[in-house]
């Protein structure tokens, strides 16, 4: 890399830091103002970054968010020590207390990978294990997750009809049903699978955040549990999912995260 790179490399780095510091997307003549540089010079690199994958560009608004390789890098930082060493020993109480597996998870464009697994003294068979992935928009973790996210993040990670890949009959099969998941499980204050990733089994899961109160990961915990219809038999759920929400931001707290207002 010759010096004069450098400007360049720290122009680059600069707007994806900016993308990061907020909530939504971001027109690209706001990040040329806030960042004091040439409108020529903002859109070359939003074009190089796109191109790259850090960043999405979102026509429709004429705006700009990060891109799934920005995800992917943040995610290879999260399984390295840190999160995984401090997340360890708190999924290792949670199972202790409740007997149920538990699990570690983040996402990985519109996927959940699973990081960390945890497991009773008399574990059931579960497709999760540690460096699987699934799809997130199913399984709980991913859907906690989802939930904290901009809608038009959301829109990026699951452009068409494709990105709804189904594993049973159950779970949002298009954006629309996967916003009124995600609004629901807002307002329930927990998410919850039943049936969409395995027949006669359920996940509840609780997120956590980062610094800025962005969704870093999220634990989960599934057992054998059957509703006769697509309808989560919610009443059932509340304890556990308080456990896991307790884990979840025993987590945070120890990351040196921040829960969103």
């Amino acid at each position: 890399m010759s010096s004069s790179d450098v400007p360049a490399l720290r122009s680059g780095l600069a707007v994806l830091r900016l993308l990061a510091g907020h909530a939504g997307p971001v027109s690209a003549a706001a990040i040329a103002r806030d960042l004091h540089l040439p409108r020529s010079t903002t859109y070359h690199l939003l074009n190089e970054l796109t191109a790259a994958g850090f960043v999405a560009h979102l026509p429709a608004e004429r705006r700009y968010g990060l891109g799934i390789a920005a995800f992917e890098l943040g995610s290879a930082y999260l399984r390295h020590d840190p999160l995984e060493r401090l997340a360890g020993p708190l999924l290792r109480k949670l199972v202790d207390r409740i007997g149920h597996t538990a699990h570690l998870g983040v996402l990985h464009g519109n996927e959940s990978l699973y990081l960390i697994k945890e497991r009773p003294a008399r574990p059931e068979t579960l497709v999760t294990d540690v460096g699987v992935r699934l799809p997130a928009h199913l399984t709980a973790s991913g859907r906690a997750m989802l939930r904290h996210l901009p809608a038009a993040h959301v829109r990026a990670l699951f452009p068409s009809s494709a990105s709804f890949v189904r594993r049973t009959t159950r779970g949002p099969d298009s954006l629309a049903a996967l916003r009124r998941t995600l609004a629901a499980e807002r307002r329930l204050g927990w998410s919850l699978e039943d049936g969409h990733v395995t027949a006669g089994f359920a996940s509840v899961a609780a997120p956590v955040f980062d610094h800025g109160a962005r969704p870093l990961a999220a634990i989960s915990v599934t057992l054998r549990h059957h509703c006769p219809e697509d309808t989560p038999c919610r009443e059932t759920f509340p304890t556990l999912a308080g456990e896991v929400a307790t884990a979840a931001a025993d987590l945070t707290t120890r990351i040196g995260g921040s829960v969103p207002a």
